[in-house]
């Protein structure tokens, strides 16, 4: 399979996190709102927007921490269709909490 399929598949299961992942989200945005709150003049509508985009970025960094742990292992001088499918894998399973608002309120 082509390496930008995956790359699109990691993407959107990070989006998916970000946008709807309540918990995560509100997680977020309670340690982004003090912050960041006064850089974007104080709008919550624009911190909420930084706090999904940090829950999105956390989710693709965390979901590649067990293909850089197998890559290591492997001693692979770059990353293969195997450490791009746990990488797939691992954003999968931490988008598993969002699916649910995914599937019911849809994209």
């Amino acid at each position: 399979m082509n390496r930008n399929f995956y790359f699109i598949g990691i993407a959107f299961f990070g989006m998916i996190n970000g946008i709807f992942n309540q918990l995560a989200l509100i997680f977020a945005l309670l340690y982004v709102q003090p912050l960041i709150g006064p850089l974007l003049f104080g709008s919550l509508s624009l911190t909420l927007m930084f706090a999904s985009l940090m829950v999105s970025t956390a989710t693709v960094i965390l979901g590649g921490i067990p293909a850089a742990v197998y890559e290591r292992a492997t001693r692979a001088p770059e990353s293969n269709n195997v450490s791009l499918w746990i990488w797939l894998a691992g954003t999968a399973l931490l988008a598993l909490p969002a699916a649910g608002n995914f599937l019911k309120i849809g994209l």
